[in-house]
């Protein structure tokens, strides 16, 4: 690369379900931790709900990765604009169509009402696929 081209961009990743207080603030979570600065990581959803699911912020800090500081965001079309590739959570999420917008649908259990060791398992299936996301993304 010369000086003259421009710098890569910075690939944006909108994680979309419900509430945004389990699956997409986990999501959005372990994509900011395995990425760090080279992906731009958001999390929104239709119905926000009043704070992040105690269990899965439980989990999360059990990684190291707290989330006290995340409150549940409303589903607004701009987040869908900047966006690269908007995931949805396994919940029917109706979000806007932006064209040249890739989008994924992940079947991701419910973590809300589940036990300590369910959430584990819920956690590490979408540490898997942001995982591979990333590998995509930032290869």
């Amino acid at each position: 690369m010369s000086a003259m081209d421009p710098a890569p961009a910075t690939p944006s990743v909108l994680f979309s379900c419900v509430h945004n207080s389990g699956r997409s603030v986990a999501a959005a979570a372990l994509l900011r931790h395995h990425a760090g600065d080279r992906v731009d990581v958001r999390s929104a959803g239709s119905e926000p709900g009043p704070a992040v699911n105690p269990v899965v912020a439980r989990v999360l800090a059990e990684r190291g990765l707290p989330v006290t500081d995340h409150t549940p965001t409303r589903l607004e079309r701009g987040l869908v604009e900047a966006a690269d590739v908007v995931v949805t959570l396994g919940c029917g999420e109706a979000c806007p169509y932006v064209p040249g917008t890739r989008y994924e649908d992940w079947e991701v259990t419910d973590p809300k009402g589940q036990d300590l060791a369910t959430v584990r398992r819920i956690v590490d299936d979408l540490d898997a696929r942001v995982r591979r996301l990333l590998a995509e993304l930032v290869p």
